[in-house]
């Protein structure tokens, strides 16, 4: 039995230890903010925090996580006013929205590391996630108005 903590919540998982943690919190716990994207971790868009980093959900195994918490975008805010959400919303960021939630996830993540990032680092760190609608200067922006709290 692995025992998992996600957004606050303890979850038990008797099945293979080896499931990727992303079907787990989107086919077994039922949260589907999580998006599958390339399912190599190379796009970032299934981004989750595991004890405050960013991780790939696609690519972490439930029993990477074992004891570990874990945060979805569901578990960001209670109300979806975290920092980084309210100024995603001020700035209008996303076109289609299917990349979003790994790049608040990863600037969520950033923020907590780095409560001031210069743009370069705000462009190292985003780097692995990719936006198809090219996003990624209103992203930066969203970013630095999220560092000010808002």
């Amino acid at each position: 039995m692995i025992k998992l903590k996600i957004n606050g919540q303890e979850q038990n998982w008797d099945g293979d230890p080896d499931l990727p943690l992303l079907w787990f919190i989107r086919d077994e716990i039922g949260l589907t903010g999580t998006k599958f994207g390339c399912g190599q971790a190379l796009c970032g868009s299934c981004t989750v925090l595991v004890d405050k980093q960013a991780a790939r959900a696609c690519v972490t195994s439930v029993s990477d996580v074992r004891d570990r918490e874990v945060i979805t975008i569901e578990g960001l805010h209670p109300t979806g006013d975290h920092p980084v959400q309210k100024a995603w919303r001020q700035l209008n960021v996303p076109q289609c929205g299917f990349c979003q939630t790994g790049q608040i996830m990863q600037a969520a993540a950033l923020l907590i590391e780095n409560p001031k990032p210069s743009h370069d680092q705000i462009r190292e760190s985003l780097s692995g996630n990719i936006c198809r609608c090219g996003c990624y200067q209103r992203i930066e922006n969203a970013i630095h108005l999220a560092s000010t709290g808002v």
